[in-house]
């Protein structure tokens, strides 16, 4: 069996270097959010123990509620059967979502057209 920073190097990187990780409630088991990492922000977040996630728009790392407060205190990571999407089972210490929704999957398809609350 490989160590974590050895199976690091071995996951499915895209072109870019990220892949998708899924953010789930470890308790409830509702789907947070999704995000993307890289293998930076994957060793830190097996450092921190904390969701470290890579912001493809700041082209920077981003620690899940540094700033907010809501943090995600990662229990587990799973990978796919393909090794290219990720799958963080956490306990939220708040909203997952900047629009303070407990969950960014708040809106069905039909609602999407709607304006998200602003905060």
């Amino acid at each position: 069996m490989l160590d974590n920073m050895e199976a690091i190097e071995l996951l499915g990187w895209d072109d870019q270097g990220l892949m998708p990780a899924i953010v789930q409630d470890s308790t409830t088991r509702d789907v947070l959010m999704m995000a993307f990492m890289n293998a930076e922000s994957l060793r830190r977040t097996l450092g921190l123990g904390q969701a470290v996630f890579w912001s493809r728009s700041r082209q920077e790392l981003w620690h899940k509620g540094a700033t907010s407060g809501n943090t995600q205190r990662v229990l587990e990571i799973r990978v796919d059967c393909d090794s290219d999407t990720l799958l963080l089972l956490v306990e939220p210490a708040g909203p997952a979502c900047h629009t303070l929704e407990t969950s960014c999957f708040f809106r069905t398809l039909d609602q999407f057209g709607a304006q998200p609350r602003q905060y």
